[in-house]
């Protein structure tokens, strides 16, 4: 009988029992991984129960989910977000996620609710999102645009942190948030806003149109004293929409272009004839002035803004595009158009 079992010296008992403890460890992780697979899903649907409506027109119970159909699905919602259906977009990504599609749509998901306005829903889903992948970059840039459409800024600078982390170049997005913070901001006095507003010019050109706009709310005076007559065309619209009472006429007739800008608008009535001819970097300033000059004042002038970033146009000034989501991305485009009855007090 102690010839017939392996002693436990024997080369056979260790290989048997490493064998065994091999198979006894991937027998429980193959299991442990199968339950929290069924756990998350499981979370993952008790997750967005909080999100069914009749927005989700498909049930899986009424339309048993086949993997051929996702292709088809997928394109039909893209199809229903471009054209603006949002809510069938939403019930398609539902019925997909609950058959199985799980990370791959759940951004998608976020995405289309912040798109359709409901931020709440998307922060929840965003924060979803990192709970299973935190080092989801999309996500975390996606979750800052929430909470800065929330007003929640103080949020929205925190999501940086992670990215910066992560390797990403967050400087622009940091000053863009920092400064809507402090416009937000109502514990700081108006003096001390405006100190901080004019080093943020100096220290942060490229926020130099949000600035100046901020500057001439806050206070007239500092922003003819800030305005950069080297950058007037990106300011145009700022400029030519400011109410007649806050033209400041001595900085006015200190400058060619402005003096130009101005007669134009037909605020200054006379112009020497050598200020007139010079060229200035606004071709349609230039052709108005001209005409005011020869005699002929129906003239006016009108704004539109494209995104440098996706070449979508848009007929209002932005500070985020609408389209592509990309910051202080605003052009300003200026065209000549019939005068009817000009309104300067849309500053």
């Amino acid at each position: 009988m102690d010839n017939f079992l392996p002693s436990y010296d024997s080369l056979f008992f260790s290989i048997m029992l490493t064998i065994f403890i091999s198979l006894a460890i991937a027998l429980v992780t193959y299991s442990w991984g199968l339950y929290m697979q069924r756990r998350e899903k499981s979370q993952l649907m008790e997750f967005l129960e909080r999100f069914e409506s009749s927005s989700c027109v498909l049930e899986d119970t009424d339309i048993p989910f086949d993997e051929s159909m996702s292709k088809p699905l997928l394109l039909l919602a893209k199809a229903f977000e471009n054209s603006g259906e949002y809510h069938k977009t939403i019930g398609i990504y539902l019925y997909l996620i609950k058959s199985g599609k799980n990370d791959e749509l759940l951004e998608q998901l976020a995405k289309v609710y912040l798109r359709a306005g409901f931020l709440e829903r998307a922060e929840s889903i965003f924060l979803q999102v990192l709970s299973r992948h935190p080092r989801n970059i999309s996500a975390l840039y996606q979750l800052g645009v929430v909470y800065e459409l929330l007003r929640s800024y103080k949020k929205a600078i925190e999501t940086l942190e992670p990215l910066e982390i992560l390797g990403e170049d967050t400087k622009v997005l940091r000053s863009f948030w920092e400064f809507e913070k402090l416009q937000q901001d109502e514990t700081i006095l108006e003096n001390e806003k405006i100190i901080l507003l004019i080093k943020m010019i100096r220290d942060k050109p490229k926020l130099y149109r949000l600035v100046i706009a901020a500057l001439f709310r806050l206070s007239n005076k500092t922003g003819w004293e800030q305005l950069q007559l080297n950058r007037l065309k990106e300011s145009l619209d700022l400029l030519w929409y400011l109410p007649s009472s806050q033209l400041d006429f001595d900085i006015i007739e200190s400058s060619d272009e402005l003096k130009k800008i101005y007669f134009a608008r037909g605020d200054v009535q006379h112009i020497e004839k050598g200020a007139l001819e010079k060229q200035s970097t606004i071709v349609s300033i230039d052709i108005l002035s001209a005409a005011r000059y020869a005699g002929e004042d129906r003239g006016n002038i009108s704004f539109s803004y494209l995104c440098d970033k996706c070449k979508q146009s848009f007929p209002i000034a932005f500070k985020r595009c609408h389209n592509c989501l990309a910051i202080n991305s605003a052009q300003v485009e200026e065209y000549i158009a019939k005068d009817e009855e000009a309104d300067y007090s849309l500053f």
